[in-house]
């Protein structure tokens, strides 16, 4: 509980040396800032939320701790029986933590304030709470909680550290800076929040750099990169778009004419999963080409698009099948899932299609493998596979969340700058039989006419308001009216907001993306809008399932859901510059 009230309790503890000298210490997935430590068991514990053993973790609870309070006056029995309860609500709540049932966890954090909303005790169920939310990328509220815990209690470490965590989380480095350096303050020994500012201050120096290099301009890489310069050695044992045939010198030109819309050969599709699935790459030459077509593609291709159910189907083994289309949601890198899909309901054809709704990449450490294939299929046929744009197809998102580390990992940076290029491009929208609006985020605050998003400029990186950022990055609510995003970044959008905008383009149906569900997904607002998410056990840990939507004539949406199937042993965020253990 770490809780030490010196002005009105007087608090008799005992505490054993190695615990003390443990509470030094940092570790990342569970917190035990407010828990006193595991299996102790009919034990007297210290009270004293200064020790603190874990910055990112919560336990559930001990059994059978003894706490001996003398209370100095009989009138603080009723805060005694309000605290005990706050305690017994925030012990829940960690459990509930700890079980990924996030939440659920925060009802409970919630709970235990309303039962006792005062006190430096609270210090630590509000940043228990923010670390909640920061579980589910609520960043705005994150950091509302944080604040009120260093309000609390200004000398407690988590406070500044969950602070931190979320500014980090928003592209905020220098605000998140400013936090870490107060834990180290607190903390002066911990490793682990030395490791936190330094990886800030890193990158205030790496975006003033950038700046920098932005004012002088210069042209993009995908025109000034030789392609025909790399070389394919014999060491190289993936697949050839031109079968066993490397295309060398003097043959350039037939092997670019390969990775043109329509072109690129199924069987090297094929191919490159296979050699994906066991952790191998297909040669940087042709990601390169890859990347610069469709750099070169998507830029003539709409803001929003229109996409009509394929008219029949060639199935012979069900004879009953009808033609659809099928919706995916967030996947972030995680291929293995990906793979999973296409085993349930086919691989992208004609008469198969798909519409992925944003968010291939980061979190997952298998991203690369994720949008490359996605690629492939499009340049295999354009027709087969549709892709907008998410929050995540971003640069400061990739910075953060892991894409930039995992390509310089995987390729090198040239390959990361052409895969910017490729994001900047991506439609942002897309309209299926003129009547369901589909979009990464949500719909703007304020509905506007649909043809307002089409004259939508991209080629950039979004701001942090206008349509471009609400369509990235807006989320539904419940009650009616719109309200500043939990996340952070743009704003939140009510039933009688969605009505009005669908009413106003003759939609029927708005599906989105963005947010974890349990189920996979969610229907909402009188059933006119959609969540669907189709990463399951999403950074494997928060034990959600996966689900994707077939839309046929009737335009009525049949879900799938599954779980999680088992990857190979790379956890979640590995490339993310040492900063993945923050958020996961």
């Amino acid at each position: 509980f770490n809780l030490c009230l010196k002005s009105r309790v007087n608090i008799k503890t005992t505490m054993s040396t190695a615990t003390k000298e443990d509470s030094s210490s940092v570790s990342h997935d569970t917190d035990s800032t407010t828990d006193i430590s595991s299996n102790n068991d009919n034990k007297c514990i210290e009270l004293d939320y200064s020790t603190v053993n874990s910055y990112d973790s919560v336990t559930s609870s001990d059994a059978n701790v003894g706490i001996i309070v003398d209370y100095d006056t009989a009138a603080n029995q009723n805060l005694e029986k309000s605290l005990e309860r706050a305690l017994a609500f925030k012990d829940k709540g960690n459990a509930a933590l700890g079980k990924g049932k996030t939440q659920v966890a925060i009802q409970l954090y919630s709970d235990a304030l309303v039962v006792s909303p005062e006190g430096r005790h609270n210090a630590v169920i509000l940043s228990n709470r923010s670390l909640a939310y920061i579980r589910i990328e609520n960043y705005g509220l994150a950091i509302v909680d944080a604040t009120a815990a260093i309000a609390a209690d200004p000398s407690y470490p988590k406070g500044y550290y969950r602070r931190g965590t979320a500014e980090f989380a928003l592209n905020k480095p220098k605000a998140a800076r400013k936090d870490f350096r107060n834990v180290c303050k607190l903390k002066p020994k911990d490793k682990d929040a030395r490791n936190r500012l330094a990886q800030c201050e890193k990158l205030v120096k790496e975006a003033a750099f950038a700046a920098a290099i932005i004012s002088s301009g210069g042209e993009p890489v995908s025109i000034t990169y030789d392609v025909n310069a790399i070389s394919i050695d014999n060491s190289y044992d993936g697949p050839h778009p031109g079968g066993d045939l490397i295309l060398g010198n003097g043959n350039m030109d037939k092997e670019e004419a390969l990775f043109q819309p329509g072109k690129l050969p199924v069987e090297f599709v094929m191919a490159a999963i296979q050699r994906f699935k066991g952790q191998k790459k297909i040669h940087k030459r042709y990601v390169a080409r890859l990347l610069i077509s469709a750099k070169h593609y998507f830029e003539k291709q709409p803001t929003v698009m229109d996409i009509s159910i394929p008219t029949h189907i060639n199935d012979d083994n069900n004879s009953k099948a009808k033609p659809h289309i099928t919706v995916c949601g967030d996947t972030h890198g995680q291929f293995y899932d990906v793979l999973n899909i296409f085993n349930m309901n086919g691989y992208p054809s004609v008469d198969n299609p798909y519409l992925f709704n944003g968010d291939f990449v980061d979190r997952g450490s298998f991203s690369v493998e994720v949008i490359l294939t996605y690629l492939l299929f499009k340049f295999a046929n354009p027709e087969c596979i549709y892709l907008t744009r998410g929050n995540h197809e971003t640069k400061n998102m990739n910075r953060i969340y892991g894409f930039e580390g995992e390509v310089k990992a995987k390729y090198d940076e040239k390959i990361f700058d052409l895969f910017l290029e490729v994001f900047c491009h991506l439609p942002l929208a897309a309209i299926i039989q003129k009547k369901i609006f589909v979009t990464h985020g949500g719909i703007p605050s304020d509905p506007v006419h649909v043809d307002e998003i089409r004259k939508i400029k991209r080629g950039c990186e979004p701001l942090d308001s206008g349509l471009m950022s609400d369509l990235l990055w807006s989320d539904p609510q419940p009650f009616t009216g719109k309200s500043p995003s939990k996340r952070g970044v743009g704003f939140s959008f009510g039933p009688d907001i969605t009505e009005k905008f669908l009413e106003l383009n003759d939609f029927s149906l708005l599906v989105r993306s963005h947010e974890v569900k349990d189920e996979g997904y969610l229907v909402e607002h009188g059933g006119k809008t959609i969540t669907i998410f189709s990463a399951p056990n999403y950074c494997d840990s928060m034990g959600n399932k996966g689900a994707f939507i077939q839309f046929d004539d009737t335009l009525v949406p049949k879900f799938t859901q599954y779980e999680a199937v088992p990857h190979p042993d790379v956890r979640p965020m590995a490339y993310a510059a040492g900063m993945g253990n923050l958020f996961t």
